[in-house]
């Protein structure tokens, strides 16, 4: 799979693309300078580092891996260039009072279908391997949703899971919260493992 990620020199972005090529994927890291890009994509072996434009083109998903300040204005500065490919938006908006999540608005602005997921993963444990944890993606459009939940079994040592359609998407954003709450609150690392599935 070749994949983009938007926002591929933060945190989040490059331990996500440590795990793809570890895995064997082609990455291409985006950023708004192309310079920046390149120095990250040497660092974790990627494919190349780009301007977010052209890091876009010609891949096989998107991930939206920006703040979840930025993620909407990027999307509608990129929509031209992504078209209609498939887009993963992993961004949660914490404080917002929005009913819509922040994918469930990114498919507003963008001709591709948008797919969410990714949202209990943190980039520090992610920087440093697989975690030992399960994934959620939700969505619409099942060949979009079949790329991502094909991504999130490639990052995680535990399972990929579908978790319904891209309204669940808010829920998931959700779930940042609480994880971040529980890790300040008990000092830790939280993550989740659903029990109970076949």
């Amino acid at each position: 799979m070749r994949v983009a990620i938007v926002g591929g020199c933060g945190d989040f972005g490059l331990a996500l693309a440590r795990r793809l090529i570890e895995a064997g994927d082609e990455v291409v890291l985006g950023s708004r300078d192309a310079e920046r890009a390149q120095e990250s994509a040497n660092q974790v072996g990627a494919a190349e580092g780009a301007t977010n434009e052209e890091a876009v083109r010609r891949v096989d998903l998107v991930v939206l891996s920006t703040t979840a300040d930025a993620a909407i204005s990027t999307a509608t500065a990129l929509a031209e260039a992504i078209d209609t490919t498939p887009v993963l938006s992993v961004a949660s908006d914490l404080g917002s009072t929005d009913a819509l999540s922040l994918a469930q608005r990114t498919q507003d602005v963008v001709r591709g279908p948008v797919v969410a997921g990714l949202h209990s993963l943190a980039a520090g444990k992610l920087a440093h391997g697989r975690p030992d944890e399960d994934a959620f993606v939700c969505g619409d459009d099942e060949d979009a949703k079949a790329l991502a939940l094909e991504l999130a079994s490639k990052v995680v040592a535990g399972r990929a899971l579908d978790a319904g359609p891209l309204s669940r998407a808010r829920a998931l954003e959700g779930m940042t919260a609480v994880i971040v709450s529980l890790n300040k609150r008990y000092k830790g690392h939280a993550g989740i493992r659903v029990t109970g599935l076949p």
